[in-house]
């Protein structure tokens, strides 16, 4: 995979906030929203940098889906308060109630909020509509304005970009927690950029203010700005993971493995019934830009309940991006989706309703499955991308 080799350091969003715009924690009990991913760019853990300002007090943490260490596996929901309390209890004089957002409830709740003058929302996002970290933001920011918290984003890289949007913009009622707004697969914004069109478009009452970075490009992708690399849950262990990911976790919504329960997740299709050779020739003969396919054979182990094809030997491919700024996850995920139609039409199969969630829209399933092409597909949102394209311009703050 071609990589950049002009390796820049940026100041994060954390950073900005806790010294230029300390004045915005001064005197507040604050409520953060993070995961393992917070961490400043030495590794130090967000709550203890709040927890060392004498101007504030950290008064409680929210947790998304996978949990404060980030190692509980996808769609298990966390209901106990106390989730991960030892490590905030200690000889540091933390002693932080958790609450998980994952669970009981998907929003912070008015009695959590009760004494809290400020919500501050830091952890790694991976610019694709389904991860559900900006689900927990945008509920959150509308809890925030129920209950008259103000809310503030420390914003962090776009991993996989800000140059780059694909795939159908969500329709309007089929919102979902994997697709909360109308917005595309590949959205193309930084999490705080997001939170700015948010509030513009569902939360115009939300009392929002951004910490922006200090040295980012929208053409950066992870790798080039300097900062290490925290796998944002357990299946997104490496950035190729998230370069995959907007394409190939539609694989979820079929009877495919997308790879989980092994150590390539999205990067590892295949099935006990796929011939992985064929395959990978059919896919290569079709040139698709910036990859290549090989014939790959894994047994994924059950990692939960869910992993699919669990200790069963699956045949498939392997997609190694040989250029990542051309090659398209959603165009690619578009051709594979096609060939097993075509290939095994007795063995492949739709999970309809999760595949529906995540493509954001009944239509898509319903293309494939009748044969339309990639290329007659991606038509069909190419006026809704520049539309978006058009529209949210305004709401960028980078070069």
């Amino acid at each position: 995979m071609s990589t950049t080799t002009n390796v820049q350091t940026l100041e994060l969003g954390l950073s900005v906030l806790l010294t230029e715009k300390r004045d915005w924690v001064h005197g507040k009990s604050i409520g953060l929203i993070t995961n393992h991913t917070g961490v400043d760019a030495t590794l130090q853990n967000n709550y203890r940098l709040f927890a060392e300002v004498p101007e504030c007090e950290l008064s409680a943490i929210f947790t998304p889906e996978h949990g404060l260490w980030g190692a509980v596996q996808d769609g298990i929901a966390i209901n106990r308060r106390d989730e991960v309390p030892s490590p905030l209890q200690d000889e540091n004089r933390l002693n932080v109630p958790v609450f998980s957002l994952y669970g009981q409830s998907m929003r912070p709740t008015a009695n959590q909020l009760q004494g809290i003058d400020l919500l501050v929302y830091d952890m790694q996002d991976v610019g694709a509509r389904y991860y559900t970290y900006i689900s927990t933001m945008l509920y959150a920011m509308e809890a925030a304005a129920d209950c008259e918290v103000a809310f503030i984003v420390t914003d962090r890289p776009n991993p996989i970009t800000c140059n780059a949007i694909e795939g159908p913009v969500l329709e309007s009622g089929s919102e979902s927690f994997v697709g909360i707004h109308q917005v595309p697969i590949r959205y193309g914004l930084t999490i705080g950029e997001l939170a700015t069109l948010l509030k513009a478009e569902r939360v115009p009452s939300c009392q929002l203010k951004v910490a922006w970075m200090r040295g980012y490009k929208r053409s950066m992708w992870f790798d080039a700005t300097g900062l290490p690399w925290v796998p944002p849950s357990p299946n997104m262990p490496t950035l190729t993971t998230a370069i995959l990911y907007p394409g190939l976790c539609l694989f979820e919504g079929t009877n495919m493995s997308e790879g989980r329960g092994t150590t390539k997740p999205f990067e590892y299709i295949g099935s006990p019934w796929c011939n992985g050779e064929k395959w990978a020739g059919q896919l290569n003969d079709c040139q698709l830009p910036g990859v290549r396919f090989r014939s790959v054979v894994f047994t994924p182990v059950p990692a939960s309940e869910t992993t699919k094809y669990a200790k069963q030997t699956c045949h498939g491919v392997a997609i190694h991006i040989t250029d990542r700024e051309c090659f398209r996850p959603i165009e690619t995920t578009l051709q594979m989706l096609s060939t097993l139609i075509s290939e095994y039409s007795d063995h492949f199969a739709f999970k309809t309703s999760h595949f529906d969630r995540l493509a954001g829209n009944t239509w898509l399933r319903e293309a494939l499955s009748s044969g339309n092409s990639a290329d007659a597909i991606q038509t069909r949102w190419t006026q809704e991308l520049q539309e978006w394209q058009d529209s949210t311009t305004q709401y960028h703050v980078y070069d």
